[in-house]
């Protein structure tokens, strides 16, 4: 025992008025040590007041045969509190027929008379190991709860973080956007988002964290934030990824890494200006059907991890009608029930459905129809890894 520790208190029922001596006197090494604490009560009814005044009683040791309020009476009204206690019960040694009610009760071990007091020790030894290991359990069961109920508040957070109305900007007519996440856990690594720089420039966004879960998500978070503050400065697409992977190598885990496609889409002329950190290339769409992969000249490095890692900006024209999607590789790389991957040739061909038959709200009938395909070809196999693409689409005006 240690001085921290609490005593195991027992709570003795039993009408024999000499029983209390005898307990103190046989166990009165274990009291003095605080191992063991003894209450008594003479019945039914006065153990249940005992019980009410008192949270830290841990076994209740009781004889059958009381006054007032028998052993087996009070048996029931134990199994009707809401606490994590334990009862042991005493009576003679031909009584098999009330210590198998006890029992079914919910007893969890009995004695008889007259009660042998190396047994009695060694009853309340394994009685006390059995609760300890029952009380464990339900400080994990309350933890559990607890994380799980924090996870759902991040969730919330989560996703009040990203853009999800749609239309954004109804007033636009220049430009339409949709986007779309499913996470794998609770809160996800992958993120997206869209802002206006100006009048006429929107930045547009998708990344995907390393890693899994929370760590992943706080790392989402945290960028996400970064490249918007970031991009409002005004630099280049490329000196703002930069400057990302500067902050981000000095704040996050070496293990850790985020990849990342940043674009500035000049919703007056069309001219796209990109820059790619480790990122998937982007597939470009036309009116026509037609279905390409943006390669960027240049690519980056995953953003993050190296500081010599070096952030190109390049250019697009877009003409009206065209747009571009972007993923992250929970697209591409999930898996059905045989861990075959969907792959890019079936997101292509979902691209292509779509462009052959537009309608007005093409973005966003494009990205419902690819998480319909990959749930539809994933057929109940496990998500292991978060979803997410977004379309932008740019008119004209």
């Amino acid at each position: 025992m240690t001085a921290e520790a609490c005593a195991f208190k027992i709570l003795v029922v039993d009408d024999e008025p000499d029983l209390e001596m005898l307990v103190r006197n046989r166990f009165r090494k274990e009291i003095k040590q605080k191992d063991f604490e003894f209450v008594f009560a003479h019945n039914g009814q006065e153990a249940l007041d005992k019980l009410r005044e008192d949270a830290s009683i841990d076994l209740v040791m009781s004889d059958i045969n009381m006054p007032v309020m028998d052993g087996l009476t009070l048996l029931s009204r134990l199994s009707a509190t809401d606490r994590i206690v334990k009862a042991v019960i005493v009576s003679a040694y031909g009584d098999m027929q009330n210590i198998r009610t006890a029992m079914n009760r919910g007893a969890y071990d009995f004695l008889t008379k007259p009660i042998d007091f190396d047994d009695f020790q060694v009853t309340v030894s394994k009685t006390r190991r059995a609760l300890e290991e029952i009380k464990q359990g339900a400080h994990a069961r309350e933890q559990l709860s607890a994380i799980q109920q924090e996870l759902r508040v991040a969730t919330r957070i989560q996703q009040s973080i990203l853009p999800t109305t749609f239309p954004p900007f109804p007033e636009r007519t220049d430009f339409s956007i949709f986007a779309r996440m499913t996470p794998a856990r609770e809160v996800g690594g992958d993120f997206y988002d869209f802002f206006f720089l100006d009048d006429d420039r929107l930045a547009f966004l998708i990344g995907d964290v390393s890693g899994k879960g929370v760590p992943a998500a706080i790392l989402m978070a945290v960028t996400r934030t970064l490249l918007r503050a970031t991009a409002m400065t005004g630099g280049s697409a490329g000196e703002c990824l930069a400057y990302v992977n500067s902050v981000l190598l000095r704040q996050s885990e070496s293990d850790m890494f985020v990849t990342i496609f940043y674009g500035i889409l000049n919703t007056r002329t069309g001219e796209l200006e990109f820059s790619v950190g480790g990122h998937n290339p982007p597939l470009l769409f036309s009116p026509s059907g037609v279905v390409g992969v943006l390669h960027a000249k240049s690519p980056g490095m995953l953003v993050g991890i190296i500081e010599e890692a070096r952030y190109t900006s390049e250019h697009l024209q877009l003409r009206s009608g065209d747009g571009i999607l972007l993923y992250t590789d929970g697209v591409t790389e999930a898996t059905d029930t045989s861990k075959n991957e969907f792959g890019e040739e079936r997101l292509h061909k979902v691209l292509e459905k779509a462009c052959a038959h537009p309608v007005e709200d093409l973005v966003e009938e494009m990205i419902c129809a690819i998480f319909a395909e990959v749930n539809t070809f994933a057929a109940g196999a496990p998500q292991h890894d978060d979803i997410t693409a977004m379309a932008l689409q740019y008119e004209s005006t």
